[in-house]
């Protein structure tokens, strides 16, 4: 549904508030009061599919109001895998985040930990789980609650985050820290750029989200998402496809493996595996792949093959373009607009391409480059693969797979021509802090983003910075012929 994210707040200027979302656990607590002088932090849980990760942020509190200073200040990786995953036995999920907490503890200083506010924030990997067992999915929010409010922090509830809120604080995020909402130029004012604001895309584990401004009314209402900071009105298209992060398509890709080859075309030749069937047919996003009867213990041997076409049949299956009931569609029936500005790619997105860069040492800056790359990568053999990265050997059957689903997902999927892939940065921070939709998230509920500018004047136009600069040059030539001529007068004789 169509809705403006309408600011509200108890401290300063109103913020983001989130159109909606699947919200559980506990009512937010009161704002905490805080002494002006002093730092102020938040901590943000990020729970993932596949893994859970904290973050921690710090700003000075006496400008809470401001921007570009929010940043990171340190960060954790929870072990094991995400919450979801321990539906079967919730105690587990709560029991995951004690290390990473207990850290906390020790980077937040002492006399700050009961005004800092906590928050626990699922993702597609919950959605998923809610989808097929409420009740595991709340007993694991509820153990994961019974865990955090252990701890001296000022803790504000766990909560699976809607697909719409993930994409729209994960493009909040990027557009804050690279400052395109607002700056605070050299002459000490605030100024709104006149660059714009860049898309986010999104790959995690169980979903993948495309966000980015645009021009016209959505022809689907339920893809757009209205907002105010800092007296700019933004009108945002985002949709998150569910079943398409990189865990979910390389489970859907290993049944239709099994289904249709016996044998992978997306893994290197000379590797080959046991699969538990179990493990294949257990999510709701191969359901459809699913047979009517098979014993979930059994356990089925399986081998690659190095076949970039077959793999690309294969992903290109996943993608539907048949129908489209509206002017414009990405793939699966689903409304997008054209495509405006540049974008930021991150998360998986940008490990993907970063392997392909860095340890194949592989050019992928134009469509054409990345296409080949994923060639090259699918024909690799296994030894090969190893050899080039010994320390990855978990992770790397599955990166031709995954190289050929960002490539497809990009050009196909939505829509990419050479001209607008050359405006997409693969990036994992923004300075020191990770782009991803959890800074986004804790400003919004913390009121970190208020809807009217502090003092705001707009950006100056290069050609005047120009023309302030050779007046700045000019002035002290003048003062020094001014000098240079007085000078003189005062040697020179008096007039009888």
């Amino acid at each position: 549904m169509e809705g403006e994210l309408v600011l509200k707040g108890q401290i300063g200027p109103p913020a983001l508030k989130p159109t909606c979302g699947v919200v559980t656990g506990p009512v937010p607590a009161e704002e905490a009061s805080f002494q002006p002088s002093d730092p102020q932090y938040g901590i943000v849980l990020d729970a993932g599919s596949s893994h859970t990760s904290m973050f921690i942020y710090k700003w000075p509190a006496d400008k809470e109001n401001d921007t570009g200073i929010v940043g990171q200040h340190s960060s954790c990786d929870v072990r094991g895998g995400g919450i979801s995953s321990y539906a079967d036995s919730p105690s587990g999920a709560g029991q995951s985040l004690v290390e990473c907490l207990n850290q906390a503890l020790r980077d937040v200083p002492k006399e700050r930990h009961a005004g800092t506010p906590l928050y626990l924030g699922a993702t597609a990997g919950m959605r998923l789980l809610n989808l097929t067992s409420p009740e595991a999915s709340a007993n694991v929010l509820a153990a994961a609650t019974q865990t955090l409010t252990q701890y001296p922090f000022d803790f504000r509830g766990a909560r699976i985050l809607s697909a719409q809120d993930e994409g729209v604080f994960g493009w909040v995020t990027a557009n804050y820290l690279l400052e395109n909402f607002i700056k605070h130029g050299w002459v000490g004012q605030w100024f709104r750029p006149k660059k714009g604001t860049l898309g986010a895309m999104d790959l995690g584990g169980a979903s993948t989200q495309i966000t980015f401004e645009t021009a016209s009314p959505a022809e689907d209402p339920a893809s757009e998402v209205q907002l105010r900071l800092y007296g700019q009105h933004y009108r945002v298209y985002t949709h998150s496809f569910l079943c398409y992060g990189r865990d979910q398509v390389l489970r859907r890709l290993l049944a239709s493996a099994l289904q249709t080859h016996g044998f992978h075309p997306c893994w290197p030749k000379g590797y080959s595996t046991h699969v538990l069937l179990q493990d294949v047919y257990e999510s709701p996003c191969t359901a459809a792949q699913r047979p009517q009867t098979f014993n979930r213990s059994t356990k089925v041997s399986l081998s690659g093959s190095s076949d970039p076409a077959l793999c690309r049949g294969l992903i290109s299956e996943l993608f539907n373009f048949s129908s489209c009931r509206f002017s414009r569609c990405s793939f699966n029936g689903i409304f997008q607009p054209p495509l405006a500005g540049k974008f930021i790619a991150f998360s998986a997105f940008f490990y993907t391409v970063d392997f392909l860069r860095t340890v194949m040492g592989l050019p992928v800056a134009t469509l054409q480059q990345l296409e080949a790359a994923v060639v090259t990568i699918c024909n690799q053999t296994w030894s090969e693969l190893q050899a080039r990265a010994p320390g990855e050997r978990a992770r790397l059957p599955d990166y031709c797979a995954g190289a050929t689903f960002v490539q497809q997902l990009l050009r196909r999927g939505y829509g990419f021509d050479e001209r607008a892939f050359g405006g997409v940065t693969f990036q994992k921070k923004a300075g020191d802090t990770a782009v991803g939709w959890a800074l986004g998230y804790m400003l919004n509920l913390t009121n970190l983003i208020p809807a009217d500018p502090p003092g705001l004047r707009k950006g100056t136009d290069f050609s005047s910075w120009v023309v302030l600069l050779l007046l700045f040059a000019a002035m002290p030539l003048a003062a020094s012929v001014l000098l240079l001529h007085r000078a003189r007068s005062a040697k020179s004789p008096s007039a009888i």
